[in-house]
């Protein structure tokens, strides 16, 4: 998901967000723990993704307070 796009959430809709990607992260983590093919970019775009989302929800709260 592009930045603008997380930027029009909402804080709750983001903290879904970011549940979902620490889901994706750990099922990623468990499907390389089994054995299963797991393309190693997968891990990068997941963690980027929750470093972009966690900062957007920070910048919006430090607006709001």
């Amino acid at each position: 998901m592009a930045t603008a796009e997380l930027r029009e959430k909402s804080v709750t809709e983001l903290e879904t967000e970011l549940t979902e990607l620490y889901r994706e992260q750990f099922n990623l983590r468990m499907a390389q723990g089994t054995g299963q093919d797991v393309k190693p970019h997968n891990f990068k775009r997941v963690r980027r993704q929750i470093a972009r989302v966690k900062t957007i929800i920070t910048q919006k709260s430090a607006a709001g307070a």
